[in-house]
């Protein structure tokens, strides 16, 4: 694991690659990702071939750009995609012509909030062509001259040039426990000259990854699976491939827009109460954040993880919205560390708790001799998980997670934990994995 003197300077590095869903750059910034991951993770990167059917959709090609170029007649240059990849539309097609204004203009973007700003805009699957530029550069264009467009790509097809994704596993203390699953991490990391949208996500990812391999979860806790990829059909085409992962997850975490300095939103599972919001909604009981339904704006790669024929419970982790958004202000200016710090800080929470949790089944009968086998709590010392035992014990019959416990007699989650422990240790209850909620077909 490459060490790194914060989040934004791994930003910085990723910030002017190409990252269209599948291409050169995309590579690149998969392996650059795997090296700041743990050793312990495993990182690994998986590839599909382009034109293979993955559910409903296809694997698209590889996009590779020779040249892109936007000049008058007389060899003028407009724009170029040498010297910023947003000037093209992504995945636009191949042109080599001399157009008048009307013929070019409906092929032209810009934003009217940053006019000095070049708009991100994409076609990745309704195939067409255009350019990206400030609205004062259209502004001052000659609406009687003849424009000629350039732009020489090729949608590749080779088997070894396809999508690739980049995932990793890390195991709890004592290394994968039968029976007890995964919890997903995602984060998206196609979209080319854009810090928040979503390298943000991705370095908050890579940082809670660290955490996890420094101070791993306790032993017998689920394990955690980070993803990386273009958004939507790599995580289609990484599930389409991989279907026995599927009842084995969850739940998930899609992380994205965590850099700029609003406050951080959390959006609902599609299951709403699942356990997972339950667990949520206590990790930012004290905190000033916004809560959203599933799929609320932005929707994305939960809607497959928690979408039909998968169902695994995910929630989302955001700041959006953000005035920059899509556009070339969104870019380190707008970053702040502590902002990717902090959705790291409650996305561990939250795994911490939720990987951890477990149901406790007795194994004895009548009532438990506490202070006979040192698991009696002096009330002058701890006057509320005193007055608990009884309705923790009460619990023990399979139906309860520890979490549940913990919220129907009002206690700290990690104090109970640590009490059902004890009993466990004691071999008089035995831990039984929370059911997955995860579609089988």
């Amino acid at each position: 694991m490459k060490p790194y003197p914060s989040l934004k300077s791994i930003i910085a590095e990723l910030l002017p690659l190409h990252r269209t869903i599948v291409s050169d750059d995309m590579d690149k910034t998969l392996a650059i990702i795997g090296g700041y991951l743990p050793d312990q993770a495993n990182y690994a990167l998986q590839t599909y071939s382009p034109g293979t059917k993955i559910w409903t959709w296809v694997v698209p090609e590889r996009y590779i750009v020779h040249a892109a170029y936007l000049e008058t007649e007389s060899g003028q240059k407009v724009v170029d995609f040498a010297d910023n990849p947003l000037h093209i539309i992504s995945y636009s097609l191949p042109i080599d012509k001399i157009l008048t204004w009307d013929e070019l203009e409906p092929h032209l973007r810009y934003n009217e909030k940053f006019p000095d700003a070049i708009p991100w805009e994409f076609k990745y699957y309704e195939r067409d062509w255009g350019f990206c530029l400030p609205k004062n550069q259209f502004d001052k264009l000659d609406r009687t001259a003849r424009y000629h467009a350039v732009i020489d790509v090729e949608f590749a097809r080779d088997p070894e040039l396809g999508l690739k994704i980049g995932h990793g596993v890390l195991h709890p203390a004592g290394g994968a426990a039968n029976g007890a699953g995964e919890i997903i991490v995602q984060a998206h990391s196609c979209h080319p000259m854009q810090a928040n949208d979503d390298l943000a996500g991705v370095v908050s990812t890579i940082e809670l990854a660290r955490r996890l391999a420094e101070k791993p979860l306790p032993e017998g806790s689920m394990s955690v699976r980070f993803w990386f990829g273009p958004e939507t059909i790599g995580t289609i085409a990484y599930l389409a491939h991989n279907e026995d992962l599927i009842p084995n997850l969850q739940a998930g975490i899609f992380m994205e827009m965590t850099g700029n300095k609003n406050k951080l939103a959390w959006h609902h599972s599609r299951q709403h109460d699942h356990l997972l919001d339950r667990i949520t909604q206590y990790v930012l009981r004290d905190k000033d954040v916004d809560e959203r339904d599933f799929a609320a704006a932005p929707a994305n790669d939960e809607r497959v993880i928690n979408g039909p024929g998968v169902n695994v419970p995910c929630i989302s982790l955001n700041r959006f919205p953000y005035e920059e958004y899509h556009t070339t202000e969104d870019n380190l200016n707008i970053m702040d560390e502590a902002m990717l710090q902090g959705a790291a800080d409650v996305a561990e929470e939250i795994i911490r708790i939720f990987a951890s949790n477990y149901i406790p089944k007795r194994t004895f009968r009548g009532p438990v001799f506490l202070s006979g086998h040192g698991l009696w709590v002096d009330w002058r010392e701890n006057w509320n998980l005193n007055r608990a035992i009884e309705k923790i014990m009460m619990r023990f019959e399979g139906e309860h997670s520890i979490f549940d416990i913990a919220e129907q007699t009002g206690l700290d989650y990690w104090e109970t934990y640590e009490y059902v422990e004890k009993f466990r240790a004691k071999g008089f209850v035995e831990r039984l994995p929370i059911p997955s909620e995860a579609h089988t077909s």
